[in-house]
């Protein structure tokens, strides 16, 4: 497996590249539990949600979600922590891995992988669970980390750049932590990013200068309420209009003033 330096990851292979073959892409997303085990982190797979997507018009062309069933029910909170409502009751009557593994494989292997931090996390926790069951693994084509080309490409303009962050970035709503929602979520977020760099390039001049005057896309007001960047500068525009108005209707002593 060969890394290039943009965060894309290309499997070797004696047949024409993925690209030439136009591979699909999948976009997929884990939520898993974890419990520890004479002092190891050992994680369960708790859901499962991938999309299909042509690379050619960035069109859904298949999805396929499921909860799962962990060995051991007790790496599930009865109630949950977090926004995800995935609770020990609502995998209890979830079908295990084993019992999905076929579909799992069958829509992950041979295509191009990607999503927001799969390098490190989901496709280790994809192996360790066919692992677990005795079957070998699906096989990416290639595989596109999200996280590593954004922060390559986009850089750190969107602060720590994990998928709620970028979301609230660009406006795009609260991240589910739901496995189907995260990856439609995740395909946005990249389509806003690559938006904004195209802009960047054709108009580098009019962007620099439109990034210099608003660091960010909006601010919060001391009564925390959301102002957009043109509300702002329309703000300021008033104060200062009202300021000069009142240095022409009371000039300073000595003060004259130009026409």
């Amino acid at each position: 497996m060969v890394c290039a330096p943009t965060g894309i990851k290309m499997v070797a292979s004696t047949s024409s590249s993925w690209e030439e073959r136009g591979a699909e892409i999948v976009f997929f997303d884990l939520e898993t539990g974890v419990s520890n085990t004479e002092g190891q982190n050992r994680f369960s797979v708790l859901e499962f949600g991938a999309i299909v997507i042509c690379p050619r018009n960035l069109i859904e062309l298949e999805s396929y979600c499921t909860l799962i069933r962990p060995q051991d029910l007790s790496v599930v909170a009865l109630k949950s922590r977090r926004c995800d409502g995935i609770t020990r009751e609502a995998v209890a009557n979830a079908p295990t891995f084993e019992d999905v593994a076929h579909q799992i494989f069958g829509i992950l292997n041979g295509r191009v992988w990607a999503g927001h931090n799969i390098q490190r996390f989901d496709c280790a926790r994809i192996k360790e669970a066919f692992a677990e069951i005795g079957r070998p693994a699906p096989v990416p084509v290639g595989m596109i980390d999200s996280l590593g080309v954004l922060s390559q490409k986009f850089g750190k303009r969107a602060g720590d750049m994990k998928m709620a962050t970028l979301a609230a970035y660009f406006g795009l709503g609260q991240q589910k932590h739901r496995s189907l929602e995260d990856v439609r979520m995740n395909l946005e977020v990249i389509k806003h990013c690559a938006t904004v760099l195209f802009l960047e390039s054709r108009v580098p001049a009019v962007m620099a200068n439109n990034s210099q005057a608003y660091p960010t896309v909006v601010t919060r007001s001391r009564s925390n309420r959301v102002v957009s960047c043109r509300e702002e500068t329309s703000t300021k525009t008033v104060v200062l209009r009202r300021s000069m108005r009142l240095k022409e209707l009371f000039p300073r002593q000595g003060e004259t003033l130009e026409r």
